[in-house]
């Protein structure tokens, strides 16, 4: 009798920890391309209800896509045909949902995550990456089982989208959001010493949440603040 093979467990902060677990000193990183799913919205993220309800859509989609191929409960001909009926790990929902991101700028001014003292005039995409393979198809798919669990929640908002950073400083931040300002001066001096200049015409402020605020104290939160930049 043949034993069962293992399917060793897709952990995205794991396979590329120079994307997701940099250091407290400034680095260099290319960032290659991702599928987010991502939902765009304005306002200022500690008060917006619009905010709230983005994270509510991004972590209800992306855990019921990850338990609904887990269990099985994925429509057979969604998957036929995809690249995710070739990636074990996928297919079999053993993957851990990466972590919290966000893009952050500001309409018709620059914004580097220090200028702003107005948190109303924030626009961002808030987004948790996905595994490759996922389809429109099954997000589309997911999306109407998330609408019967919580009908008070637009699915269409949230978007599947692939993007591609390119070169880009980043840095790890330890402590409350509101003094990431000390630590993207930081990133910017090593930026212009290392011949550099922020870039910011089509990319923006990213950052990545590997702490839960409700959770964990704010002197120990972790984020990842990234800048895309260019040759000076």
């Amino acid at each position: 009798m043949g034993t069962k093979q293992t399917v060793k467990k897709l952990d995205y902060k794991k396979e590329f920890p120079d994307l997701y677990l940099p250091k407290k000193t400034p680095a260099l990183v290319e960032v290659p391309e991702m599928v987010f799913l991502e939902v765009e919205g304005k306002g200022n993220p500690n008060t917006s209800e619009d905010y709230a309800q983005a994270l509510e859509l991004l972590y209800g989609l992306s855990y019921g896509i990850k338990m609904s191929l887990k269990f099985g409960t994925v429509p057979g001909e969604l998957l036929e045909g995809t690249g995710i009926i070739g990636d074990p790990a996928v297919a079999s929902g053993n993957y851990v949902v990466p972590p919290l991101e966000g893009l952050w700028w500001v309409e018709d001014a620059d914004f580097d995550g220090r200028n702003i003292t107005d948190k109303e005039k924030f626009c961002w995409f808030s987004m948790i990456r996905q595994p490759d393979s996922i389809t429109e198809e099954v997000l589309a798919w997911a999306g109407e089982q998330l609408s019967k669990k919580k009908p008070g929640l637009d699915v269409s908002k949230a978007k599947l989208v692939r993007r591609a950073e390119g070169l880009c400083a980043q840095v790890l931040h330890v402590g409350p959001y509101d003094d990431e300002p000390e630590t993207i001066e930081r990133l910017e001096c090593f930026i212009r010493d290392s011949g550099y200049e922020t870039d910011f015409r089509d990319r923006c402020h990213h950052e990545i949440y590997l702490g839960d605020p409700r959770r964990t104290a704010p002197e120990r939160l972790k984020t990842v603040i990234r800048h895309p930049v260019k040759r000076a």
